[in-house]
């Protein structure tokens, strides 16, 4: 396989404890970047997130070790920090496939740190997602699907293992799941829970099936070049 993807079959992700070296030397350029990012949306929430801090790869198995920090470092590292080499987003997405192949994606709604980008449902691991001492991307991708789309496991076809793509920052692990409806089907499927959710992380849904759908302006980096990879046949290489 020629391509930024490779499969992981097993993750090993333990939790460290201890301060995070980048919260520490840049702890007020962290602050007032949270007081403006909050008084742009006041749902902005500074919560406990997981982060890498070291990270190895060693064939189909990688494994890594995460430390918690507070939602404004965090966001200030990825938004304005430069890449330490080790510091990294190593988070799951759920790679929404319908029965005719089409990729679907949510539309973060606006009150999220993201609106308006499109991406698959799933996120940064936090404290909930920690298991006996061990960060679980298997528990955290599916626990993301339900909360966002309101789908369960037993809905989708999960396949093993993800597919990894990797920049500076961040480890992205697609979980690809697949969906007995064709994606119009499921989209409506996903609309109609959401609609019902109090507090929605979704504004809308987005359906890939050429790349005339593509969106390089609204979807990040990973998953432009995931939906590319797939119209492209990549997983049959």
């Amino acid at each position: 396989m020629t391509s930024r993807f490779r499969r992981i079959r097993h993750i090993r992700a333990t939790l460290d404890s201890g301060p995070w070296s980048y919260a520490e030397t840049h702890a007020q350029a962290i602050d007032s970047a949270w007081r403006t990012a909050t008084t742009a949306n006041p749902a902005l929430f500074d919560g406990e997130v997981l982060v890498i801090t070291h990270r190895e790869i060693d064939g189909e198995v990688f494994e890594a070790r995460y430390r918690p920090v507070r939602y404004s470092q965090f966001l200030h590292y990825m938004r304005h920090g430069e890449p330490d080499g080790a510091s990294r987003n190593g988070f799951a997405v759920a790679g929404l496939t319908g029965s005719d192949g089409a990729l679907v994606m949510g539309i973060m709604g606006g009150h999220t740190a993201n609106a308006g980008r499109i991406y698959f449902p799933g996120g940064t691991p936090d404290p909930d997602d920690v298991v006996d001492g061990r960060v679980d991307l298997e528990g955290s991708v599916m626990r993301e699907l339900t909360e966002e789309t309101g789908l369960t496991a037993e809905e989708v076809r999960v396949e093993p293992g993800f597919w990894l793509h990797e920049d500076e920052k961040r480890s992205a692990f697609i979980k690809v799941l697949h969906s007995p409806l064709p994606a119009v089907d499921l989209r409506d499927t996903i609309l109609a829970r959401v609609a019902r959710q109090a507090e929605p992380e979704l504004a809308g849904l987005h359906i890939v099936r050429s790349h005339d759908d593509l969106r390089p302006d609204l979807m990040p980096p990973f998953q432009l070049a995931y939906a590319e990879w797939w119209l492209a046949g990549g997983r049959e290489v």
